[in-house]
């Protein structure tokens, strides 16, 4: 059982919506969660209301035959028998205008997934079933089995569009989403507030489980999700295994550093690594590892407290100068450099990062290795993303580990910076998308 949530368009509340139904659901069922896209944020909020991690699916990084081993390995980690996918902006939105690389439509072709329409419809009547008429017609390979309307002004208006929907474009409507400011989350300058930072999320959490129980069929939405066909039973491992030496690897995770996908993690554990995970903010030293893995997170909102903690951001630069490896993507490059603000941080880079209002990278990231590196060898080619509001002030002695082929990286088209054994990266990989990331993380920490 399986079922896609899309938008049809952006500002529709389709995380609150998404989040909502996974919750009811989880109350007996075992739902497995799922994110369309490059994002760390939702996910943490699908993950609050199941219990179990919520999982990327992204067809700019997996292919489609990728994406089902994703799927399958996910349902079957979790023991679930309903996957709920949460798309990604618009059902068809992708990195070209007439593609379907990156969009929602191409998780759903893959897993041959009935679709759900999230709509915004404020001051719509007949025209939303004009929107429901087109999205159908687009593509007639999306199975769009029902419609959610948002934003609804009251019993009359709902009763009105469910109407035009149903008769004009023969697909239910299977619920009506009043307005209500209890349905809003407050934002931040990634989306939205990470889960780890909302002492109240479950709160709001339980709020959105009770709209979407008292205003949507959600036995008609269970019988579209048993109503799915089958799916290609093409399968293709998602990333390399290679190393058998065991090996552990200290991860960065606290309330800070969050941003990790949960494949990367299994990956690094399937290469024979121990995760031992780690607090750069309330920890003294980094833990006994043969390597370190510094993600992303909101390093510059919390530069002080992590500038007070000396004798972690000493421990990190001694790791480094022992040419032990150590990776770090995005937040966890800040984390590495002389400065966040002027906050002074490990000082592992004699470079200072500087937080800006402007987004510096917002974009899908093909990178070519251009030096063998702890995660990748020369002339490996990977993708990732990126997706930040900081510079890096470099001189003519950085040296880059990666040439940047699609997106922006550090500098003049360059990303990886890395000395001894450290790369530090703008781009944020995910394991099926950079297949030899664990394998040779492990490795060179089992050389070392």
């Amino acid at each position: 059982m399986r079922i896609v949530l899309a938008g049809t368009g952006s500002a529709v509340g389709k995380t609150t919506i998404s989040t909502g139904i996974m919750s009811a659901l989880s109350s007996k069922n075992k739902i497995q969660p799922f994110k369309v896209g490059p994002d760390y944020i939702d996910p943490t909020y699908h993950t609050l209301a199941t219990g179990k991690p919520s999982r990327n699916l992204d067809s700019f990084f997996m292919s489609e035959a990728q994406i089902r081993e994703a799927f399958f390995r996910a349902m079957k980690i979790s023991n679930s028998k309903i996957g709920i996918i949460e798309g990604v902006r618009g059902l068809y939105e992708g990195i070209s205008p007439t593609g379907d690389v990156g969009n929602t439509a191409s998780i759903a072709k893959a897993l041959n997934a009935p679709v759900i329409l999230i709509m915004n419809a404020r001051s719509l009547v007949k025209s939303a079933a004009a929107v429901v008429l087109g999205f159908k017609m687009l593509d007639p390979e999306i199975k769009i089995e029902g419609v959610i309307l948002n934003q609804v002004k009251g019993q009359r208006h709902y009763l009105k569009a469910k109407e035009a929907i149903e008769t004009l474009t023969n697909t239910p409507v299977i619920g009506g989403i009043p307005r209500s400011d209890s349905l809003t989350v407050e934002q931040r300058h990634l989306g939205l507030v990470p889960a780890v930072e909302r002492e109240n999320l479950l709160g709001f959490i339980e709020k959105w489980s009770r709209v979407v129980e008292e205003n949507i069929d959600l036995e008609l939405l269970e019988d579209i999700m048993g109503n799915a066909g089958k799916i290609s039973s093409e399968r293709e491992d998602l990333w390399q295994i290679t190393n058998r030496k065991k090996v552990k690897v200290g991860v960065a995770l606290d309330e800070i550093f969050t941003f990790y996908y949960k494949e990367n993690l299994e990956a690094l554990e399937d290469n024979s690594a121990k995760v031992i995970p780690f607090s750069p903010y309330h920890d003294e030293e980094v833990p006994d590892v043969d390597a370190l893995y510094i993600g992303g997170g909101y390093p510059e909102i919390f530069a002080g407290e992590l500038e007070k903690n000396q004798k972690m951001l000493q421990s990190v630069k001694k790791f480094h100068l022992d040419g032990r490896p150590l990776y770090a993507e995005c937040g966890g490059l800040m984390y590495l450099m002389q400065s966040i603000n002027q906050h002074k941080m490990s000082g592992v880079f004699p470079y200072p990062a500087t937080m800006t209002k402007k987004v510096q990278g917002l974009s899908y990231v093909i990178a070519k290795a251009q030096e063998n590196n702890i995660i990748s060898k020369k002339g490996d080619i990977f993708r990732g993303h990126e997706f930040h509001y900081s510079k890096i002030k470099t001189d003519n002695h950085a040296k880059f580990a990666f040439e940047i082929i699609r997106g922006k990286g550090i500098i003049n088209s360059q990303d990886g910076i890395m000395e001894k054994n450290t790369v530090a990266s703008y781009v944020h990989t995910h394991a099926a998308a950079c297949p030899g990331f664990a394998a040779n993380l492990t490795k060179n920490a089992a050389e070392f």
